[in-house]
C-alpha cells in the first residue's frame, strides 16, 4: 500500500508547557511528507485535521482509504481536500476528469469523490502534491486555482523584515468549501519574518508547511501561548501543526515561502486575536 500515515493526539497548553525539545518536535513537527511513489499523511486530532503530501515518481498513485484509520469506503466519503503543487508539473486525475497543475497551483476537491489520482509530467522532475483535508459536510465542485485566480494581499515592509505577498487561493472569497482553507505566503528578499504581529484563534487551528527555504538554512517556527512562547527550528518542506491556543509565526534565516491550511468553527479569515509584539514573551 502507498498510503502511509500517523496520527497526533491533540494536547492542552498547560502540558505543552512540559515538553523538552524532542517532544515538541515529536507532538507538533512533520518532518517527512515527501517520498517517491508514496502518500504520507499526518492525522491531527486537532479539528481531525490531515497533512501530507503525495509525490508521483515512476508511476501515478492513487488516494486510497486508510482503512484503520477512516473506517470509510473510500478517502473522501466525508472529507474535502486541497492540494497545492510545490513540484514539477503534474496531474490529478478527479472521477475521470484530469486537471494539470503546475509550480504553485491549486486544486479543491469536495466530499464524495471517489477515485484521485496523481501523476507527474516529468520523473527527471516529479510534481510534489501538498495535501490538507478535513471532515465535510456537504459536497462542493472541484476547482482549481492558480496564483493569477488567488487574492492577493500585501503586507508588512523591508523595514521591519516582513514585506510579503499573501496569495489567498482555497479561501471562501475564491472557492466553496466546507471548512478548509489554504494559501501561500511569499516573502520579499531580505524579509524574514511572517504573520507579525503574531495572533491567535480558539476556533480554527493550522498546519504550516515551510518551502523555497535555500539550500543550508533554516526556519524557527513560534508557537505556544502569548505569554510562554516556544520555537521548533524546520528545514525545507517540513510543516508543523497549530493548535487553536497557539501563535505561529516563523522566522528563517533567508526569505521562503509557506503554505498555511487551517479549519475549525468558521471560515472568517480575519478571525484573528492579535497580541502586541511587546507582549510576547
Amino acid at each position: 500500500m502507498k498510503m502511509n500515515y500517523e496520527s497526533r493526539y491533540a494536547i492542552s497548553p498547560n502540558e505543552c508547557k512540559t515538553l523538552d525539545t524532542k517532544s515538541l518536535r515529536e507532538n507538533f513537527l512533520i518532518e517527512n511528507i515527501f517520498e517517491a511513489d508514496q502518500i504520507h499523511f499526518t492525522y491531527s486530532h486537532y479539528d481531525r485535521y490531515m497533512a501530507g503530501g503525495a509525490m508521483p515518481v515512476a508511476e501515478k498513485i492513487k488516494l486510497e482509504t486508510i482503512p484503520t484509520l477512516l473506517k470509510e469506503p473510500f478517502f473522501l466519503s466525508r472529507r474535502e481536500l486541497g492540494i497545492i503543487n510545490v513540484g514539477g508539473a503534474g496531474k490529478v486525475e478527479v472521477d475521470g476528469t484530469t486537471y494539470e497543475l503546475g509550480y504553485k497551483e491549486a486544486l479543491y476537491i469536495g466530499k464524495g469523490v471517489e477515485d484521485v489520482y496523481f501523476n507527474s509530467n516529468d520523473a527527471s522532475n516529479p510534481a510534489k502534491f501538498y495535501l490538507n483535508s478535513t471532515p465535510a459536510h456537504h459536497t462542493f465542485p472541484t476547482k482549481k486555482v492558480t496564483k493569477e485566480s488567488a487574492n492577493k494581499i500585501e503586507l508588512g515592509s523591508l523595514e521591519t523584515a516582513n514585506h510579503r505577498t499573501i496569495n489567498q487561493m482555497l479561501l471562501n472569497k475564491i472557492v466553496d468549501t466546507c471548512q478548509l482553507q489554504m494559501g501561500m505566503t511569499e516573502l520579499k528578499p531580505g524579509s524574514i519574518w511572517n504573520t507579525m504581529p503574531a495572533h491567535t484563534h480558539d476556533r480554527r487551528m493550522e498546519v504550516y508547511f515551510y518551502f523555497e527555504v535555500p539550500e543550508g538554512q533554516a526556519v524557527s517556527h513560534f508557537m505556544g501561548p502569548v505569554d510562554e512562547t516556544r520555537h521548533i527550528w524546520m528545514k525545507n518542506e517540513q510543516a508543523v501543526i497549530s493548535p487553536p491556543w497557539s501563535i505561529h509565526a516563523g522566522a528563517g534565516t533567508s526569505n521562503y515561502t509557506f503554505i498555511w491550511g487551517m479549519a475549525g468553527e468558521n471560515l472568517d479569515y480575519d478571525d484573528m486575536d492579535k497580541s502586541a509584539i511587546t507582549d510576547l514573551k
